[in-house]
């Protein structure tokens, strides 16, 4: 599965059927009739997508089920949820449940994976938040030049940071492209390794 569509089909198909709406308590049922708070639910398994073309792009979808009300249903939220203004309690129930049915390598391997890779880069060798990140730009540069969307497309992006109020990426675009306008969650800064950029 390599879209945000094909993975909230699949889990439609096992039964994930409500769609949740995140709020910075709780989580909302169709029409707010359904209220989720940290204590009545727990997120089974998520997926993470890096946007391509547009680090606002990327996207976290969430399966979540609830055994006090007997429900279950997904959440797509479109930052992830440090980007969100969300309770203490709400980000720590967003984690993955490490108590899923699953054999415990199983959950692990399936959590470092969620966390790690996107269908792009589905190895999982990346880590994106540790205490000491370093990092190799040419070598991510030139990374992001062999693969496929950059010969398809006209740019290709590559997150190198993800913490609590930081995100690093390293956007590559080929001469004459142009990103869209957009709106990014908090302050800016851009710095430009190689070539001309006009901002």
């Amino acid at each position: 599965m390599t879209t945000v569509s094909q993975v909230l089909d699949q889990l439609n198909k096992e039964g994930y059927t409500v769609d949740f709406n995140l709020r910075d308590n709780c989580l909302m049922g169709p029409g707010d009739a359904l209220r989720l708070h940290p204590n009545d639910f727990q997120v089974d398994k998520h997926y993470r997508f890096e946007g391509m073309s547009d680090p606002g792009d990327e996207a976290v979808v969430y399966a979540i089920s609830s055994a006090r009300h007997d429900v279950k249903g997904t959440l797509v939220n479109g930052y992830g949820i440090s980007s969100e203004a969300l309770s203490a309690e709400m980000v720590k129930a967003l984690q993955e449940n490490p108590d899923s049915s699953a054999a415990h390598d199983e959950v692990a391997d399936s959590v470092e994976k969620a966390n790690e890779a996107t269908p792009q880069r589905p190895a999982g060798t990346r880590p994106l938040n540790t205490p000491l990140l370093v990092l190799d730009l040419p070598q991510a540069q030139a990374q992001i030049k062999q693969e496929p969307a950059w010969h398809r497309s006209d740019r290709n992006a590559l997150t190198l940071l993800q913490a609590d109020g930081m995100r690093l990426v390293l956007i590559a675009l080929h001469e004459g492209a142009e990103m869209k306008t957009h709106t990014a969650p908090g302050i800016i800064s851009v710095q430009v390794l190689e070539g001309h950029l006009g901002f």
